[in-house]
């Protein structure tokens, strides 16, 4: 089986480095999974996601002149579409109702931002001191 271009195929992680992985797949083929196409989440470390004779799932990004295959296992990954949910207007509902339940819904988020913002710069404080 000849790779191409947006294939997608098995493969097993024979090597881990601090920049991605090396897959070996089942043609006897092999290619690199970079860092930044391991997860949609962010990697700091390649071991947490992966670990040596572990089977992925891949899809071929790209091959160069040299024949270096790049790989990506999030580009593999089955994505789901996101859930809508959607409200039913209330028809019946005046101007004033409508107006007032749009001011405490948006008074509810901006306090939950305000909240997640506090304590981010409250746990930067604590890492700063000296």
């Amino acid at each position: 089986m000849s790779l191409a271009v947006g294939d997608v195929a098995l493969g097993i992680v024979s090597n881990l480095t601090k920049f991605g992985a090396f897959v070996n797949l089942d043609d006897g083929a092999s290619g690199l999974v970079h860092i930044s196409e391991i997860s949609d989440s962010y990697v700091e470390n390649v071991s947490d996601f992966l670990e040596k004779g572990q089977k992925v799932k891949v899809k071929v990004i790209s091959i160069d002149d040299k024949g270096k295959v790049s790989l990506s296992i999030k580009a593999a990954m089955e994505k789901k579409p996101p859930e809508i949910h959607f409200t039913k207007p209330d028809l019946n509902a005046s101007f004033e109702d409508k107006l007032s339940k749009f001011l405490k819904d948006s008074n509810e988020k901006l306090e939950q931002a305000r909240s997640r913002e506090k304590q981010k710069t409250k746990s930067n404080r604590s890492r700063n001191r000296f």
